[in-house]
């Protein structure tokens, strides 16, 4: 049997939508106050004051801090994965495809340093964090990689008898270490320019050499 959704009640306001601005000032504001303080120093009144709006505002859309983490998260992979899937369906070669990809992840992070730091610290200070993250997004975002890795393969651009998923892994370990190297540097340098290199690493250990 279908189940059909309740009516609305009489006079009952609609719930806010991801859209409105207010929702995207909190996901905003969640983000700087948890990489200032940390995940569990920070309040959501902090996360409200910080965000210009009423404690009674945030309760609107989330029911508590965790929530407000996860979905500030969830924005900003979503952001990527979608711009990575547009970009990559303009390239051609693989090898490019994969820059490209590297270039993104380098540079989204790059400019928004809180982001950053709420990716790589405060996100895998808890397990439960984590295993949300990888069911929700990092799954998808490793398949992306490997469908490049075979279509390369594929082309015979990639070594064949190459694992693509051990490839993915080598590829996403590569940018995330790269991450964490320039959120603990004294240096402020620009993040993306550091793609090229990066998969150039990659790439000596995946292309296909021609037989002798």
């Amino acid at each position: 049997m279908v189940k059909r959704n309740s009516p609305a009640r009489p006079g009952a306001k609609p719930a806010p939508g991801r859209s409105s601005e207010k929702y995207q000032r909190i996901l905003e504001a969640a983000v700087q106050v948890i990489a200032q303080n940390g995940y569990y120093n920070s309040r959501v009144s902090d996360i409200a004051d910080r965000a210009g709006v009423a404690d009674g505002t945030i309760y609107l859309y989330f029911q508590n801090k965790e929530q407000i983490l996860m979905a500030a998260i969830d924005s900003a992979f979503e952001t990527f994965l979608r711009l990575a899937r547009e970009d990559l369906a303009k390239i051609h070669d693989p090898r490019e495809k994969l820059r490209r990809m590297a270039f993104l992840h380098l540079d989204l992070l790059g400019k928004k340093r809180d982001l950053a730091a709420v990716f790589q610290t405060e996100l895998r200070q808890s397990a439960k964090f984590l295993a949300q993250f990888s069911r929700n997004h990092l799954v998808e975002y490793f398949d992306l990689i490997r469908e490049v890795v075979r279509e390369g393969q594929q082309a015979g651009v990639f070594r064949r008898q190459l694992s693509d998923k051990i490839a993915a892994n080598c590829f996403f370990g590569a940018l995330d270490e790269m991450v964490t190297s320039w959120l603990l540097s004294d240096r402020d340098y620009p993040l993306g320019g550091a793609a090229e290199a990066v998969v150039d690493v990659i790439l000596s250990g995946m292309e296909a050499r021609p037989s002798a």
